[in-house]
């Protein structure tokens, strides 16, 4: 692949073009499509004919504005189906819209790299938002002072190991309640009550296997469990499937000292003062000894 190939290609009397888009999702999966009415292989991908995907005019710019498309095309079993779609399995999906010679592949350019913003459906169809590199200097940077810790738990902030035993707990699915939203078992001992709280479910087996989620409530019920999620599996559980929780956190140093003998690495700052220090004001009748002022009492 050179510019200079594409260049001397676009410039003959005749062009053998193409639209191809490389799709790879957050679980690994890669899919290629194209608008040429054959297959066309890049990179080891066969980018698929037929799927009905075309694009809508990209805009760049040279400075740090956000580079933005749209990517349009029929819902089929055999391309991008309304099952995924529902999922989230697109969700934050990166994306490489290559301009390609489909006499020669090798001979291409590539017009675009990003990722998937939102996802619409209408009937058969479907419409993505393309969001280019840029779009992530619209994320905030930096730290911020307070009294709950900042990292994520178990990344290289926090450096605790979940795959410690005790910290995580492979079960099969028993009963399912409110849209894969509230799961509830039997038996499921070991662990204290709400140790799964702000923790997340892996789904690793069945039809939602690779989708996961955010565990809000964990509370131990007449010996069982019950376990409710933020949101629910958006794709269809059943009893039978292997299902992974992983401990959660609720950011607080007390927690990351006694539940996970974490303190050293803690990224909070619990000791900051409260808004009621803020606006605390000396008052008639207090002591003015000259010393710090807490919540309107003179020490």
């Amino acid at each position: 692949m050179t510019s200079e190939a594409m260049t001397t290609h676009l410039a003959g009397a005749t062009t053998t073009l193409c639209r191809a888009w490389t799709v790879t999702r957050r679980d690994g999966v890669v899919l290629g499509f194209t608008d040429h009415d054959r297959d066309v292989e890049i990179d080891g991908v066969v980018h698929r004919a037929g799927s009905g995907l075309t694009a809508r005019a990209i805009q760049q710019g040279t400075g740090l504005a956000v580079d933005n498309s749209e990517a349009l095309g029929a819902l089929t079993d055999a391309a991008i189906s309304e099952t995924d779609l529902a999922a989230g399995r697109y969700d934050g999906a990166e994306v490489r819209l290559w301009l390609a010679n489909w006499a020669d592949p090798s001979v291409r350019a590539l017009l675009f790299r990003g990722s998937l913003g939102e996802v619409g459906r209408k009937g058969a169809e479907f419409r993505a938002e393309l969001r280019g590199l840029s779009d992530a200097l619209n994320q905030p940077v930096g730290l911020s002072y307070a009294r709950g810790c900042s990292a994520v738990l178990g990344d290289s902030r926090c450096r605790f190991d979940l795959t410690q035993p005790g910290y995580f707990s492979e079960r099969i699915l028993e009963g399912l309640e409110r849209e894969n939203r509230v799961f509830s078992f039997a038996t499921f001992g070991g662990f204290d009550d709400r140790w799964f709280e702000f923790g997340r479910i892996d789904v690793l087996t069945g039809a939602a296997a690779g989708l996961s989620g955010l565990v809000k409530s964990d509370r131990i019920k007449d010996g069982g469990r019950r376990i409710e999620l933020w949101q629910g599996i958006r794709a269809a559980l059943a009893a039978g499937d292997l299902v992974r929780f992983t401990v959660g956190c609720d950011k607080r140093s007390e927690t990351c000292r006694e539940k996970f003998a974490n303190l050293l690495n803690f990224r909070g700052f619990p000791h900051i003062p409260g808004e009621d220090w803020l606006t605390a004001y000396p008052r008639a009748g207090q002591g003015s000894s000259g010393g710090s002022l807490q919540a309107g009492t003179s020490t």
